[in-house]
């Protein structure tokens, strides 16, 4: 297959190619079921209005969700999967909970306190903390006077002793707990419903099916085809844990001038009849959009020049797409009410692209509130 069929699967997968407003509601993506990561003013709700969702920034949908899940950033979900998210992201093992909770791995081992374990005491704390919406800050300060040395450390920046930061972010889902939407910084809260039997449980069971929220599965079928290797840099697991987890309903795909990874089997057809459209789908995506998450950047952007310039270390731009390739990236420039662009045509842009781009600065300012400039 080539590059072109790979991108433009994404995009159908994805549901980029969704007309605007034809979605049934906040609930009718996809991608929700991965998680859509809510980082900066164009979030989590701007990827929903991408894929066909009416709705405004200052609007959080009452049947949406917010936790920190993966790479320990906020994701937005279905409220009612929110336990079976719960279940999904449980480390697969000691390794993969070392690997999440990155520095803090050390010193709990140390301690004698294996990762998992250690999740588990965290969120057992944070359950009994939270009793009523906390802001992080506070919550941390409750958090350190709770928790013995091991699971703190002297933050220089801060000038204070407070919990490592990637176990204070996971172990909050396992106790139950949520974000509530636009606060800065985030309050925590706990989350309406939640199942008792399964708050503070982080270790699997041998025989755990995560059914349709198959992390592995998800990630193969909305940013496939993929490697063990790349589907672990995006869940930020051990690639041994992937690997035991590979589904054995892949198909091998040979991307022209890339090389070969796996597609599942079931989204091999869609694969095999993509087509160019007529006129391309053209969309703005936020900078932290899943389709620029999958951990494949030199099919995504073969010139490795532009990599630093759509995912640079601080600041990241969000992408034009046309068709499934970057043509470009975008900035918002805000002035009062009137909403501009600062555009970076990675390619000339014929009149259509022009045309269409402008019509997704319109729908971007009206989401905002805003009038376009």
């Amino acid at each position: 297959m080539t590059r072109g069929q790979v991108l433009r699967r994404r995009v159908r997968a994805q549901q980029l190619d969704r007309a605007p407003g034809t979605a049934a509601g906040p609930h009718d993506v996809a991608v929700l079921s991965l998680g859509v990561q809510d980082t900066g003013p164009d979030g989590s709700l701007w990827a929903l209005v991408v894929r066909g969702v009416e709705a405004t920034a200052d609007r959080w949908p009452d049947d949406l969700a917010l936790a920190w899940t993966l790479r320990g950033a906020p994701h937005a979900y279905r409220r009612q999967d929110l336990p079976a998210v719960q279940r999904a992201v449980r480390p697969c093992s000691d390794a993969d909970a070392a690997k999440r909770i990155m520095n803090a791995a050390t010193p709990l081992r140390s301690a004698g306190i294996t990762p998992v374990d250690a999740l588990e005491h965290v969120a057992r704390t944070m359950r009994d903390v939270v009793t009523d919406p906390l802001d992080k800050g506070s919550l941390s300060t409750r958090m350190t006077a709770e928790l013995p040395e091991p699971y703190l450390r002297w933050c220089a920046p801060c000038g204070a002793t407070h919990m490592y930061e990637m176990p204070f972010r996971l172990a909050a889902l396992h106790a139950g707990l949520e974000l509530e939407p636009g606060t800065s910084p985030p309050v925590v809260g706990r989350s309406p419903g939640f199942p008792s039997a399964q708050i503070g449980v982080v270790a699997r069971a041998e025989d755990d099916d995560d059914g349709p929220f198959d992390l592995v599965r998800l990630v193969l079928h909305l940013l496939g085809p993929l490697t063990p290797r790349q589907v672990a840099a995006f869940l930020d697991a051990p690639v041994k844990d992937v690997t035991a987890r590979w589904p054995d309903d892949v198909v091998p795909v040979a991307i022209e001038d890339v090389g070969t990874a796996d597609l599942l089997e079931e989204d091999v057809p869609a694969l095999e009849t993509t087509d160019r459209g007529s006129p391309p789908v053209v969309r703005l995506v936020g900078p932290y959009d899943l389709y620029l998450q999958a951990r494949d950047r030199d099919l995504l952007v073969p010139d490795a020049g532009r990599h630093k310039a759509l995912w640079p270390v601080l600041g990241r731009p969000g992408a034009v797409l046309v068709d499934g390739e970057v043509a470009g990236t975008w900035r918002p420039r805000a002035s009062g009410r009137r909403l501009a662009l600062e555009l970076d045509e990675w390619v000339p842009w014929d009149a259509t692209t022009r045309r269409a781009v402008a019509a997704e600065h319109e729908r971007l300012a009206a989401f905002r509130g805003a009038d376009p400039a």
